[in-house]
């Protein structure tokens, strides 16, 4: 990974366990050599009066270590020494990876009005004044707002975006002479979209696609999506991927994502242009892994909100979660997806956010069913995407496909279809035979 964090804020937790093997600190665990102070008890001869305090009950002292004694001190050497070498070996990698790619970077088209593209549009124009981000809208009023404005007002209406994000209605304009291209059409509507505006882009034109999903008739995903509807079977692609909400993003909350792409060179450089100190990107070659998880995550999500709307408690959640990731885990496998990216940010990460966050919007739709809402008038109240609404069916058509059983994913979807109810879902899973776990 290239584009590291600045030392200020680093924390562990964001290093990969063999990220540093040749410069771990390899300090002996030192013995424990615990003092403990004594109480001695003294036996009284007199009878003292009943206002003497030398008789008043004592609790037992408690034994503690002496705070400075050699063990203490050898465990936060140890600790200090490992800490000095991860920030030396980041200032290293950095250095030695620096590249140009944002200094060459003149131009960044956002396709899509939304919130995560918004987020993203505001994201890159920060990384450089000079950057000129052209977001790609439909909607004319919200293309007013971002030029008038500076906001979006239909998602981040208090949020201030930086001024060199301008935005059209015109796609000839908006992608003449860009460098990049963040692709933020839910997966739904993007064939037709891209098709409508495949004469104005460029056949080396980069697609970074934010977009997570599957086609529902066709079972595609970004990947076979985009160039197809480009006609264009070479159009570079990156699929941008992790979890990741929009709002945080607008915040510069610390986030970390990956970039899957089967040109390593194309994922270094799209590292590079979006990396900073609050958003950190990883490189992966598994863009199917990477894909198929960001997809399926948004069905898993919808059946967490139906446990956490029906009242069915902590035990019920955790294990629907890990039966939902092991039904990811079979179905990524069996397509040739890489097993580490599904337990890595693209698959439990992003998994972990969508399922137990209220600003999960797959959530708050699995939520209200489990209150007892119907889907039409959820889906109707909502001014987002729920992705997971349109995949589950998609979903189901793949697990047969390569003959996967998924009993969670597709309890989902016949609710989704009205043909069960989330009571009569909760009774048919918890009735199905006691199996070896896999």
């Amino acid at each position: 990974m290239a584009a590291l964090f600045e030392s200020s804020f680093a924390t562990p937790l964001f290093f990969s366990s063999n990220a540093n093997n040749n410069n771990s600190a390899t300090s002996k665990s030192p013995s424990h050599d615990l003092r403990f102070h004594h109480t001695h008890t003294h036996t009284h001869s007199h009878t003292p009066s009943s206002s003497s305090p030398s008789l008043q009950p004592q609790p037992e002292q408690e034994a503690h270590p002496e705070p400075d004694s050699d063990s203490t001190r050898d465990r936060r050497r140890a600790v200090r020494v490992a800490w000095e070498k991860l920030v030396r070996w980041s200032r290293s990698w950095r250095s030695k990876n620096k590249t140009d790619v944002l200094e060459r970077t003149k131009k960044v088209v956002v396709l899509g009005g939304g919130s995560f593209g918004t987020a993203m549009a505001a994201h890159v124009a920060n990384r450089k004044a000079e950057l000129e981000v052209n977001m790609l809208v439909r909607d004319p009023q919200v293309c007013f707002s971002i030029n008038e404005r500076h906001c979006n007002c239909k998602y981040f209406p208090d949020h201030w975006l930086p001024d060199n994000v301008v935005a059209t209605t015109d796609a000839k304009s908006a992608l003449l002479n860009a460098d990049y291209c963040l692709h933020a059409v839910p997966v739904q509507f993007s064939a037709s979209f891209l098709e409508s505006v495949a004469d104005y882009v460029d056949p080396s034109l980069p697609f970074i696609s934010l977009s997570k999903g599957l086609e529902l008739n066709t079972l595609r995903m970004m990947a076979q999506i985009i160039p197809q509807a480009l006609r264009n079977p070479r159009q570079p692609f990156v699929a941008l991927s992790g979890p990741s909400f929009a709002l945080e993003l607008m915040n510069k909350l610390p986030t970390a994502m990956v970039v899957a792409s089967k040109d390593k060179k194309l994922a270094n450089k799209v590292q590079q242009l979006l990396a900073s100190s609050h958003l950190r990107i990883s490189t992966s070659s598994d863009v199917t892994g990477v894909e198929i998880a960001g997809a399926l995550k948004n069905v898993l999500a919808i059946a967490a909100g139906i446990v956490e709307g029906m009242n069915l408690g902590n035990n019920s959640m955790a294990a629907l979660v890990s039966q939902g990731c092991s039904e990811i885990r079979w179905l990524a496998t069996k397509m040739g997806a890489k097993p580490t990216t599904i337990t890595g940010l693209s698959g439990t990460g992003d998994i972990m956010l969508t399922c137990f966050v209220n600003l999960s919007r797959n959530r708050t739709v699995g939520v209200r069913l489990g209150l007892g809402e119907k889907l039409e008038d959820i889906l109707s109240s909502m001014n987002q995407v729920a992705e997971g609404v349109s995949t589950a069916g998609a979903v189901i058509a793949l697990a047969q496909k390569y003959n996967v059983k998924m009993p969670v994913l597709t309890a989902v979807a016949r609710i989704i279809d009205n043909e069960l109810t989330p009571k009569k879902a909760v009774f048919e899973l918890m009735s199905l035979p006691q199996v070896e776990e896999v």
